[in-house]
């Protein structure tokens, strides 16, 4: 399967991500919390591009071969702290909008603010769109998994 499209992205959109990004992670929340929400994004979404680049990310911030081998399985696993599994359970709820799934319930939003501000909260939410934005569009031009971006 080949990439449908060849040529880098616009400036302006690369820049507009870019503040995107800068303004998820002045918010507080944990880089590698976010590498994790992340992941587990893209691995709802399918996007294998998003999912390799993600596992490497959170490799260099030094996360664990069983903590990423058990994302996709966070439920039934010990190794995610309780604000980790507010997170990955809102990433589920917000993610999953089409599938049938009731979306992000008042238990779910009140499970996550119980470890999260109103900043961090934004931030997360943000994230996750962010997440969801880029599987898209690799989705779509077919983006190869492996490419360093």
């Amino acid at each position: 399967m080949e990439p449908r499209l060849k040529t880098q992205s616009d400036p302006e959109v690369t820049g507009a991500v870019q503040q995107l990004f800068k303004v998820v992670l002045s918010a507080g929340v944990d880089p590698l919390l976010l590498e994790l929400v992340h992941l587990r994004a893209s691995q709802i979404n399918g996007c294998a591009p998003c999912t390799y680049a993600g596992v490497q990310s959170a490799k260099k911030r030094g996360e664990t071969d069983d903590r990423l081998h058990s994302v996709v399985t966070w439920r039934e696993t010990p190794f995610f702290t309780e604000p980790e599994r507010a997170a990955l359970a809102l990433t589920e709820a917000a993610t999953r909008i089409q599938d049938g799934q009731p979306g992000v319930t008042d238990e779910i939003w009140a499970a996550a603010a119980e470890h999260f501000d109103e900043q961090q909260l934004s931030a997360l939410v943000t994230h996750i769109a962010l997440s969801g934005f880029f599987n898209r569009i690799n989705r779509a031009i077919r983006e190869q998994a492996g490419k360093t971006w």
